[in-house]
């Protein structure tokens, strides 16, 4: 039998540990698969405290930097996080030293995955990182491999499993945000913080990624237009129902004619598509090509043993001798990114307003609409005003309009005396 491929671990969190346990649940599996055993023999994390697993075989290394150098490391296995040091430190020693680098840092390759792709290929080392997009679904070596004769037309996904989670909850029991997301802290779906996800900066991270492995583009994350989902209401979920629709944060890749979108924002999809499906903190990703047309990828976003799978299955292509290739083409070949500006987007809106019942606040937003040449493919008003404040909701579903227009429209609408509060807006999707 071949020599066995000796792994160091930095980072022993749950997904550290989780892929400790699938290393030793499934290695006689893994050693037939890859024809040679796969050993952790050395690991590094904050402390040595206990963690349920068995680590006396493995050396330990204070410093994660010594696993970029130490003789029994073949490749070395990034799970501590952060955009910065001692992440970054870690993988750019060791891909600069000849030795892969398998990672679930989403925020690291977002900001940085052009450089280390550039030290991975120029010293012919590998960097994988399946695990940092979507968990264990593989969409990673969907669109590099599996999609590899396609152009993409367009890439939307639910890339969060907390957005998810919360959205989810929203609408099958009525409530609204702030008191469901603190029963998800409570139940440990959120983090204490958890504006990285609820704000979409963990969806903009996997999407940046997505986005040079689709269109063949340096990754350029500060291009992303990114919203989350504090702004959505129990009322807004009810009124999408009601039209036939489901809320979902969605980040959306597309080739357009002003460039390539990139955006992460809440979106109302039809409630008969399979995204519309996606419960919980599943996560689903939806790639439209030229040739292959549609595919739809679904599966656990995160958690110890779907994220361990993720990082397994690039240790695995490792073992097994795959290409340096880190995307879709050569990091020589990537293109700078032609951003399209968020302001040229064209698409369907749902607005809902808060207007005092009285008469010609219709026909006053409707002159406005006019002016913008935004036309309304159907209205719904409510009966009268109950409440103390006299108004009632009015929400309007419009045809494709630019978004610039939009927003015209929806600051001159917001200054009537007439409407009570800022219009709510939610963009409509037709995947």
């Amino acid at each position: 039998m071949s020599q066995p491929l000796r792994l160091g671990i930095a980072g022993l969190g749950t997904v550290g540990v989780g892929l400790i346990e699938l290393l030793n649940g499934q290695a006689e599996l893994l050693t037939t698969r890859v024809g040679r055993p796969l050993v952790v023999t050395a690991v590094s994390a904050r402390s040595q405290r206990d963690r349920g697993v068995d680590l006396s075989a493995m050396a330990w290394c204070a410093d994660p930097a010594e696993l970029a150098s130490r003789d029994d490391v073949d490749l070395v296995v990034e799970l501590m996080g952060g955009e910065g040091d001692p992440a970054k430190s870690l993988c750019q020693a060791a891909l600069a030293a000849g030795k892969s680098v398998v990672t679930a840092n989403k925020a690291l390759l977002a900001l940085h995955g052009t450089e280390l792709a550039r030290i991975a290929e120029a010293n012919g080392a590998i960097l994988g990182y399946e695990a940092a997009v979507a968990g264990a679904i593989p969409i990673v070596k969907a669109v590099r491999e599996g999609l590899a004769g396609n152009g993409f037309r367009r890439l939307a996904g639910i890339l969060n499993g907390t957005c998810n989670y919360i959205l989810t909850q929203m609408q099958s029991t009525g409530r609204d945000f702030a008191e469901v997301l603190a029963e998800a802290q409570a139940l440990g779906y959120a983090e204490a913080d958890p504006s990285f996800d609820v704000d979409g900066i963990d969806a903009a991270h996997k999407l940046a990624i997505l986005t040079t492995l689709a269109y063949g583009t340096e990754t350029d994350f500060d291009a992303i237009h990114i919203e989350g989902i504090r702004d959505v209401e129990a009322l807004d979920i009810a009124f999408a129902a009601e039209l036939g629709f489901r809320i979902k944060l969605l980040a959306i890749a597309a080739a357009t004619e002003h460039g390539i979108e990139q955006r992460v924002h809440p979106c109302m999809v039809q409630a008969d598509t399979p995204i519309a499906y996606v419960d919980g903190a599943f996560n689903a990703v939806e790639t439209q090509t030229d040739y292959a047309d549609r595919s739809v990828f679904e599966g656990r976003g995160a958690g110890a043993h779907p994220t361990a799978s993720a990082v397994v299955a690039d240790i695995v292509d490792i073992a097994r001798g795959r290409d340096g290739m880190t995307y879709s083409v050569p990091v020589t070949a990537l293109k700078p990114l032609s951003p399209a500006p968020m302001d040229r987007h064209e698409g369907p809106y749902y607005v809902r307003l808060e207007v005092y019942d009285q008469p010609g606040v219709i026909a006053d937003i409707s002159a406005i609409l006019r002016d913008e040449s935004i036309s309304i493919e159907s209205l719904l008003q409510r009966g009268r005003a109950t409440d103390a404040n006299g108004s009632v909701p009015v929400v309007l579903i419009t045809h494709e309009v630019g978004e610039a227009a939009m927003l015209r429209a929806l600051a001159r609408i917001g200054d009537l005396d007439s409407v009570r509060d800022r219009p709510r807006m939610i963009r409509i999707e037709y995947l």
